[in-house]
């Protein structure tokens, strides 16, 4: 495991602020999840072309992401006053990134999808190599697959072990591997209730749609980071417990406005299809809603359609909209942000900390245009 410079890694300014600090340990994070890759890749040079070429694609893949939830464990530890273990964080923070990583190779197979961020995915990268080299359809599509499931369970491992190396103390260096457990426990129940649902192998209904969602998306996106980071800093159980319900809360509502976006949203602007999730047959909220309305057989004719055209995808949107679906969920968005900012008025929380958090979660509201 890369190891972080002393005189870096656990020295900040006593001016500098929670946001300085963040930034600061973000490129940290940077450094360290691409001298990871490299150093797999270098390694896997002496299993195979293939495997190293397995190693190069998961670092295309990983290229230009977010980093939620890296800043989410920072922010935390940051915000509570973490002092002495910014080693730790970032590390703490990498292995949240590395179990978003795999998820997302997991997510690919499971959906069939062979293409994230405008490229090629792992799974895409193989099928269509092997299809190059005259491989048939289902043996490239095997190929493609067996590396994607690969690539995941590797980086699943990758962040395991990071934190059972942290050199924290215990308590808290088995709290943040158990919330990192948990979290893949919780994520995968969420990824096969949502294959229930697509699948009509599972009820429909509002609570099933919500529930799935804090399962698969709230739980290891934002509860578990921030938990995981106040852990770090030194939070107490209530603490540690006030900031991963705020995260299941804001978990939620992300996913709400994604699931506006996918329907509502301006491609031109968000970057994300208007008729994706309506071609795919996505459950999501709102057509969890949709499905108890006397709009619904319109709805139902055309959702999951592959050749749904942008006109038709306008209709069933307008639909969606006359038959009250998006006011509920913009309303269901907005009280699930209120909640979880009113969760923050506590002496346990610091202010500047609040306030970040709070912009964090007013963020989820307007996504949508």
């Amino acid at each position: 495991m890369t190891q972080l410079h002393p005189e870096v890694a656990d020295v900040s300014s006593p001016t500098e602020t929670i946001a300085d600090a963040v930034e600061a340990d973000l490129l940290l994070v940077e450094h360290e999840f691409s001298a990871f890759l490299a150093g797999r890749e270098d390694e896997a040079a002496a299993h195979g072309g293939a495997y190293r070429r397995l190693w190069q694609s998961v670092a295309e893949s990983a290229h230009g992401g977010k980093r939620l939830r890296p800043r989410l464990v920072l922010t935390a530890y940051h915000g509570l006053g973490g002092a002495g273990r910014r080693s730790d964080a970032v590390q703490t923070a990498l292995a949240f990134e590395l179990l978003h990583t795999a998820f997302l190779f997991h997510d690919d197979v499971i959906d069939g999808d062979t293409v994230r961020r405008g490229r090629p995915n792992v799974a895409g990268e193989f099928s269509a190599d092997a299809l190059a080299r005259g491989a048939t359809a289902p043996h490239a599509l095997l190929w493609g697959q067996s590396a994607a499931i690969l690539a995941g369970d590797l980086l699943l491992h990758a962040a395991a072990q990071r934190v059972a190396r942290l050199s924290a103390p215990e308590p808290a260096r088995s709290l943040i591997l158990d919330l990192l457990d948990r979290a893949v426990f919780v994520t995968a129940a969420g990824e096969l209730a949502d294959v229930g649902l697509a699948t009509a192998l599972s009820d429909g209904g509002i609570d099933d749609v919500l529930a799935m969602t804090e399962e698969k998306t709230a739980v290891y996106t934002v509860a578990a980071p921030l938990a995981a980071g106040a852990a770090l800093a030194g939070a107490g159980d209530e603490l540690v417990g006030l900031l991963a319900d705020f995260g299941r809360l804001v978990g939620t509502a992300f996913q709400l406005g994604d699931d506006l976006l996918g329907v509502f949203g301006e491609e031109d602007v968000t970057g994300k299809s208007a008729s994706s999730d309506l071609r795919q047959g996505k459950q999501t909220s709102l057509i969890a809603f949709a499905r108890g309305t006397g709009d619904w057989p319109g709805i139902e004719a055309v959702l999951g359609r592959p050749d749904l055209t942008a006109a038709e995808a306008a209709q069933a949107a307008a639909t969606l909209e006359r038959c009250g679906a998006r006011a509920f969920v913009e309303r269901l968005l907005a009280e699930q942000v209120a909640t979880a900012i009113a969760s923050l008025d506590s002496p346990l929380v610091p202010a500047e900390l609040a306030a970040t958090l709070a912009r964090l979660a007013r963020g989820c509201i307007g996504r949508a245009s």
